[in-house]
């Protein structure tokens, strides 16, 4: 049902409108709005914060459906419910709960999340963002890039070192509200693909935080932040696999469509191979996803789980939007058809919430511990 219905809304409100988007690097905020109302901008919060209350499977196919039709949306969606939605609900006071949650479940806020700076990527230890206590404030310095809806977000949960260099539990969460004094948006990335999800830095002047915004305990923020991206390895998989299957569906109805001495492209082995080894790839990346979201589900352990399932799945997604575009040829390279923006948004996939090589590193920690 929440595929069917999905497929809809997509069909009615993003098809139409996407390849504008991509074109001009327009986040569709009316869009999230939308989604908003059919509950998939709280897929896991409870209902009694006004979320859909459903578990990950659900958050799965949620995503994996909109990243078929637009990996945009599929990006943006997920990266407001897993990261800062899922920060305040696993580590927030029950007040904070109250004041945030039914305001970003139902659509009615956009969420933040900002954890990467300049020049630390997945060297978090060297924050160089800094609080400093000044009474019952933190006054917040430094800069966050590579931030969603770093610019068009209401709220961002922001984790800033707060005592020394290196030391992972000397970092800390907060909730900041835009319009914050000293906290603003700076440049928006011009990216590759994923253009319609918007991407800016986030940065701090002499912004004064309220100590009662701090999630949690002072120092516990980067202990949050690796258990949120347990999660959110599990969104990039489920972004991976709906790209893998935009691309495939579109690449079988094109060889299905197109002839070649008289007869379909899907009739020679040289494309039918191809679509084999892509079904086969995509059910295995699907297999891992799912599984990851169900032990999710039933409180287990997912930190190898969800690494494996993002590594494979994004690779995955890469290959299987390379193949598209050698299936549908010359066409495949012109923005005419649909295979140019799979090959674009795919990549991304394999960098976001941490490189296939961070993943491995993950993987064999677990293996080897």
């Amino acid at each position: 049902m929440i595929a069917d219905m999905i497929r809809d809304f997509g069909a009615k409100h993003i098809k139409p409108s996407m390849r504008a988007w991509d074109e001009s690097q327009e986040f569709p905020v009316e869009v999230f709005k939308a989604l908003g109302k059919l509950g998939l901008m709280g897929v896991l919060v409870p209902v009694p914060y006004g979320g859909s209350g459903f578990g990950y499977v659900e958050y799965v196919t949620a995503i994996a459906e909109l990243s078929k039709i637009d990996g945009s949306i599929g990006l943006s969606m997920a990266a407001h419910n897993s990261l800062c939605t899922g920060h305040i609900l696993q580590f927030a006071s029950e007040a904070q709960k109250q004041q945030y949650l039914p305001k970003l479940a139902t659509g009615e806020w956009i969420g933040a999340w900002g954890l990467t700076e300049p020049n630390t990527g997945s060297d978090a230890g060297n924050m160089r963002t800094v609080a400093v206590q000044d009474g019952d404030y933190w006054v917040i310095n430094g800069a966050k890039n590579f931030i969603t809806h770093g610019k068009s977000g209401n709220v961002a949960v922001v984790i800033v070192r707060t005592g020394e260099v290196g030391d992972s539990h000397a970092m800390t969460a907060f909730i900041i509200e835009k319009g914050t004094e000293g906290f603003s948006a700076g440049r928006k990335e011009d990216k590759l693909g994923m253009r319609a999800s918007e991407t800016t830095e986030l940065i701090f002047e002499d912004c004064r935080v309220h100590k009662d915004q701090v999630i949690g305990q002072v120092g516990e923020g980067f202990v949050q932040a690796m258990k949120v991206l347990d999660g959110g390895r599990i969104s990039i998989a489920a972004l991976s696999l709906g790209i893998a299957q935009g691309a495939f569906e579109a690449s079988v109805a094109y060889a299905q469509e197109r002839q070649q001495f008289n007869k379909p492209i899907a009739s020679f082995q040289g494309i039918s191979f191809k679509l084999a080894d892509m079904a086969t790839e995509i059910e295995a990346a699907s297999l891992l996803t799912y599984q990851a979201a169900d032990m999710k589900d039933r409180g287990l352990d997912v930190n190898k789980e969800s690494a494996m399932a993002k590594l494979y799945a994004s690779e995955v997604s890469v290959r299987v939007a390379n193949e598209a575009v050698q299936i549908f040829g010359g066409y495949g390279f012109t923005k005419d058809y649909p295979a140019e923006k799979y090959y674009r948004d795919a990549k991304l996939c394999t960098i976001g919430e941490g490189t296939s090589e961070i993943q491995k590193l993950v993987i064999s920690r677990a293996i080897l511990k």
